[in-house]
């Protein structure tokens, strides 16, 4: 990929929306909500604590992870169909296990 994020950043790849609804009915692409789930590609070194310490990433790559809605950067992927987001750590809501 060759981004690698800073401090607490993490690199996310979005999950792909949904084109069809349960009913069958199939959404045009400017009707379709940006799903707020994706699997962290890449994570950062950690914050620097005011005593020069760094604190651990709690996610590490690979994780699948549900984050806010107004998480993070948007970016497109060239080499691939899909986002891929530049957040903080602390906009990740929860890891998804299973």
């Amino acid at each position: 990929m060759g981004l690698k994020p800073i401090g607490d950043r993490i690199i996310v790849r979005r999950e792909a929306a949904e084109a069809k609804t349960s009913g069958g009915i199939i959404l045009p692409d400017t009707a379709q909500n940006k799903p707020q789930k994706g699997e962290v590609v890449a994570v950062g070194p950690g914050r620097v604590k005011p005593d020069g310490t760094r604190a651990p990433m709690q996610l590490k790559a690979g994780d699948k992870v549900l984050f806010t809605s107004w998480a993070g950067d948007e970016f497109k992927d060239r080499g691939r169909d899909g986002e891929i987001l530049v957040m903080h750590e602390g906009d990740v809501l929860c890891v998804i296990e299973g």
